[in-house]
């Protein structure tokens, strides 16, 4: 099948969204059909939506998906009949992430008229097509395709985790770009009230939100942290293996996350995971279980669930121990992206 892809930018962008493209792509080619890359450049979002002037869909495809993050872009292009199906990859929706309200009403009404343009839709979770379907009228094809969490292999060995539990200092490990949304600064605050010994990783982009890296930075700066604070910036596969395997917790408290595939795969190393009541963290996540749920931007109880894991080390064990339980119950890329090929052979009959 002759299958096209919509995005912005590089396939190889790091991010979980990124990712999931990538890891669909290859397993499309690996079972010979042809995926062609469209790519469209990144700007702002009123330049974006400059692009309904200019793209039309591809000819010569059987079926056509779009990355949602897209929309802007697309509206045009997908108005009328289409040549083929387009089918919609939904990570989550911009309107669904903290702003101030008048913002979210403009992207809201704009990823409405998108969204009614598409034939069906590929959601990464049950939150996500929950949210899209309230703004449909009536449903539409649609599939729940969790992401990839196997990048990193087999689950580290049970034994591993129980022995890390009761040693050294609480190691707390960030990993995702160092933008807003992804909440670093709940994280840098609520260590800041810390009394325990601690050590906090910070992996991820620092040149996405230049400006809000450079606050996160001054932040350390002004409050002591910095022999406890370690900003790395993006690592390769193995030094971040090596993050993965050193550290206690895994503390991402985003404001809004469409899947959150970050904490499935700190559970692969045993790493309770701490995310926010908003979005879909809570299908990952069980509170008081494999991790924490608190709400965005409350650094007060962040902080009272980090103080409870380095002072109660057998809290700690068993959360580690149910954390990578957790992982091994979550199905493989294998199975969810063949369900996701066989409903595009589904959808261009």
């Amino acid at each position: 099948m002759r299958i096209g892809l919509v995005i912005y930018g590089s396939l190889d962008t790091l991010s979980g969204g990124y990712l999931y493209d990538r890891k669909l792509v290859e397993y499309l080619r690996s079972q010979g059909d042809t995926v062609e890359i469209i790519s469209l450049p990144w700007r702002n979002y009123a330049a974006h939506l400059t692009d309904n002037f200019r793209f039309r869909l591809p000819p010569g495809l059987d079926i056509l998906i779009q990355d949602e993050l897209n929309h802007p872009s697309l509206i045009l292009a997908n108005r009328g009949r289409h040549p083929y199906p387009v089918i919609s990859l939904v990570h989550h929706l911009r309107c669904s992430e903290r702003r101030p309200q008048w913002q979210n009403t403009f992207y809201r009404l704009i990823e409405k008229k998108y969204l009614r343009s598409a034939d069906g839709f590929i959601f990464n979770s049950t939150t996500t097509e929950r949210v899209v379907n309230s703004l449909l009228e009536s449903r539409k094809p649609g599939l729940v395709a969790y992401p990839p969490t196997d990048r990193f292999g087999k689950a580290i060995a049970e034994e591993e985790i129980i022995s890390r539990a009761q040693t050294g200092p609480l190691r707390i490990l960030f990993l995702g770009n160092v933008i807003r949304r992804k909440g670093l600064h709940t994280l840098l605050e609520a260590v800041s009230f810390q009394q325990s010994a601690f050590r906090v990783d910070v992996v991820g982009s620092l040149t996405s939100e230049p400006a809000y890296a450079r606050q996160m930075r001054e932040f350390i700066a002004h409050n002591n942290l910095a022999s406890s604070v370690f900003l790395h910036g993006s690592l390769d596969k193995e030094p971040l293996l090596e993050k993965l395997r050193q550290a206690h917790v895994l503390a991402v408290p985003s404001s809004y996350e469409g899947f959150g595939i970050v904490y499935l795969e700190g559970m692969c190393f045993g790493l309770p995971s701490i995310g926010t009541t908003s979005g879909a963290a809570g299908e990952v996540i069980e509170h008081g279980q494999t991790g924490y749920l608190i709400p965005p931007d409350d650094p007060q109880s962040l902080a009272a669930h980090l103080t409870s894991l380095a002072e109660d080390r057998e809290l700690l064990t068993r959360l580690s121990v149910n954390a990578r339980r957790r992982y091994l119950r979550q199905p493989s890329w294998e199975e969810t992206a063949k369900s996701i090929r066989d409903f595009l052979y589904s959808a261009a009959k």
